[in-house]
């Protein structure tokens, strides 16, 4: 169904082999895979752009988005576009997702920038984690 909303905790830990993948470790690979490929609108002049050329395959929403007129205008343009709308547990982590930060030389993320929505215009290589948030997407 169009503009419906999936809540995704905060856990990033990845599947073991053998382990089925569920939507926390999808959610997070498929953007960063996105990301590398160029597939990915950060912001919502970007997402909105992206919407609606028809370009968007997913969009994902910061939970702690404290603007109502920002979701609610990402919500119906995804509603009109038939665009499924998933949640991120919070900005500063969906902007991390989305590569809004420095990465020191620990691989630690640093002076991460929040994001309040992202648009995943190409999914890149296909992958286990595409196949799980295109099973959510149905």
């Amino acid at each position: 169904m169009s503009g419906e909303e999936v809540a995704v905790a905060p856990n990033e830990v990845a599947a073991a082999i053998g382990e089925p993948m569920d939507i926390n470790t999808a959610l997070p690979l498929v953007v960063r895979k996105s990301r590398a490929h160029g597939g990915l609108a950060r912001g919502l002049h970007e997402a909105a752009k992206a919407i609606e050329k028809h370009n968007a395959h997913l969009c994902v929403l910061a939970d702690d988005c404290d603007q109502p007129d920002y979701v609610k205008l990402v919500k119906a343009l995804c509603a009109d576009h038939n665009v499924k709308v998933l949640r991120a547990p919070s900005a500063k982590t969906l902007g991390e997702w989305a590569g809004l930060c420095k990465i020191d030389s620990e691989g630690k993320a640093r002076k991460v920038v929040g994001c309040g929505c992202v648009v995943v215009k190409d999914y890149g290589e296909q992958h286990e984690a595409v196949e799980v948030v295109q099973q959510y997407k149905d």
